[in-house]
């Protein structure tokens, strides 16, 4: 009763932290005068002092240097942690060029075939099972992407950059037993060193937009550190809980969210072609949620006593 309590609220976790992923783009559209590199620098050295913040909040901070201890002398997950921290900085920049290079279409198909990389992953890697109707929603949702991909007309790098870096993200994050709050800070505390010299750089060229630009610019930049904490502890708690499987059916909120934002409110082109891919996407949403529910095992069960009455 307790794990199926914890699945639970892994999924709640996990979802709310891709709906407020699904509508950053907003955000970074608001910084759109200042360069990704600027942006991801300034995105990394806030959120290590909003995880600080927060643990101290939370009077974790005696856990975090517990961690932080152990990690020195435990050389696997030192270098687990060091990876997350790299994958999710290189997924951090792609995103943020992509969206403001207004390539938010093949950003948000980047995520659409993340959810089939962590499948991939966590059937590989974790030797996590599907049933029949899980890989037929795999296999639909397979088809709604490659639809999407080839109608493209060019090999969409930049999808499949943020779908392997993000996908590769949330296998580390299964491989970390660190509590979330102290293992997102330790993931920023790698890199912050590198984004704190570079803000530095800049600052000292003359070229930098904190502090030197509008306040909106300013506050915009030092906001991106909350922007950012938040959803990652939250997606933490939850790939924490729940199977990567699942995780990876839960991640086409986002893509979802950006490609409404980018059709209503940026009007970028909806074609037919876009229409039929999200059919078999949400084909395969519908048929993998209803194969995590009791109302496809009492079916199976059902026709499995049918047929044995048949025989």
């Amino acid at each position: 009763m307790h794990n199926k309590t914890e699945q639970q609220a892994g999924v709640w976790y996990a979802a709310f932290s891709y709906i407020i992923w699904g509508f950053l783009p907003v955000y970074w559209k608001l910084l759109q005068q200042v360069n990704a590199d600027e942006i991801l620098a300034n995105r990394v050295f806030w959120s290590f002092f909003v995880v600080v913040f927060i643990l101290l909040l939370n009077k974790k901070g005696h856990i975090f240097i517990g961690t932080l201890r152990g990690l020195i002398h435990n050389k696997k997950q030192l270098a687990v942690l060091t990876t997350a921290s790299i994958l999710i900085s290189i997924n951090w920049f792609i995103y943020i060029w992509a969206v403001n290079s207004d390539q938010m279409i093949e950003a948000s198909l980047g995520y659409y075939i993340n959810p089939l990389v962590s499948v991939l992953l966590g059937m590989v890697f974790l030797k996590e099972r599907l049933t029949l109707a899980q890989y037929l929603s795999f296999f639909l949702a397979t088809i709604g992407v490659l639809i999407m991909t080839i109608s493209y007309g060019q090999f969409p790098w930049i999808a499949l950059s943020l779908a392997i870096s993000f996908g590769l993200y949330g296998l580390a994050k299964k491989l970390i037993k660190v509590d979330s709050e102290v293992g997102l800070a330790l993931e920023t505390l790698v890199v912050m060193p590198l984004s704190a010299i570079y803000i530095g750089y800049l600052v000292a060229e003359g070229t930098n937009s904190l502090f030197a630009d509008s306040w909106p610019t300013t506050l915009l930049l030092a906001g991106a550190g909350v922007a950012t904490a938040i959803p990652l502890l939250f997606f933490a708690k939850g790939a924490q809980r729940i199977p990567l499987a699942t995780l990876g059916i839960l991640q086409y909120i986002t893509p979802t969210i950006m490609l409404l934002l980018g059709v209503v409110v940026y009007h970028e082109a909806f074609s037919a072609v876009h229409l039929l891919s999200f059919t078999f996407i949400w084909s395969a949403l519908v048929l993998y949620t209803l194969s995590r529910t009791k109302l496809v095992a009492t079916l199976s069960l059902k026709l499995k006593k049918e047929k044995g009455m048949h025989v």
